[in-house]
């Protein structure tokens, strides 16, 4: 439901799963009706692309590692609880509440990761968003891409004018990136977010379509081996 926080991204539907340049350039986006389906954008090392059933498997690999999924809403445990969630994305995509892009590098077509933005009001005006990517692509420049690339869209597509995300203040890599992007560190959310059992602090990052520069992808590893 729109306005409803459910959970900091990135977010698992579980209740219906049971059921580059020294100054880079945002690169062409296609604008058409997105509820009908995501367009795929191509960054420097991974392009972006609407999540398909077949996923589920990578997904699940890549996602549910104790590195990846200690800071994140619980991802789904099996292939099913994946695809079930996959679907879920693509409903909420056509009511326009929400988007959610397979995050897949350069060469291959394997899903690794996972970008989500959703409304937070009637509208994309003000919206939320997160990211989980595999591990062993962490420090590999695949985030600055991937967040070039949603950012740009949510922006510039989605209409979105006031972009947030939460990380819990003790995951250290994913504040150090939202700084990095250059997100302005608002606030503290006490005690907002619960797993496991326990109740963590979050920082509250906001970019403004007005400040928001692209930027550049560090050099990091290759991606194919």
């Amino acid at each position: 439901m729109i306005g409803r926080r459910l959970s900091s991204l990135p977010y698992f539907e579980h209740e219906l799963a049971t059921t580059a340049a020294a100054k880079p350039t945002m690169p062409a986006i296609e604008i058409r009706d997105w509820h009908q389906g995501l367009p795929t954008l191509t960054g420097s090392l991974i392009s972006l692309r609407e999540l398909r059933p077949s996923d589920a498997i990578s997904l699940l690999e890549s996602l549910t590692t104790e590195e990846v999924s200690r800071f994140i809403s619980a991802p789904p445990t099996t292939i099913e609880g994946f695809q079930n969630f996959i679907a879920w994305t693509h409903r909420q995509r056509a009511a326009g509440e929400h988007v959610c892009f397979a995050v897949v590098p350069r060469g291959t077509d394997m899903a690794i990761g996972l970008f989500q933005v959703r409304a937070l009001a009637d509208g994309f005006e003000d919206a939320e968003w997160g990211f989980a990517i595999a591990s062993e692509f962490w420090g590999s420049g695949v985030f600055a891409d991937g967040a070039n690339l949603v950012v740009g869209f949510s922006f510039e597509a989605l209409g979105v004018r006031r972009l947030e995300a939460r990380a819990a203040t003790r995951n250290g890599r994913g504040n150090g990136a939202l700084m990095k992007l250059g997100a302005v560190r608002e606030a503290v959310l006490r005690r907002s977010f619960a797993r496991r059992g326990r109740h963590h602090d979050q920082a509250l990052w906001t970019i403004l379509a007005e400040d928001w520069t692209p930027r550049e992808v560090p050099r990091g590893r290759r991606l194919i081996h």
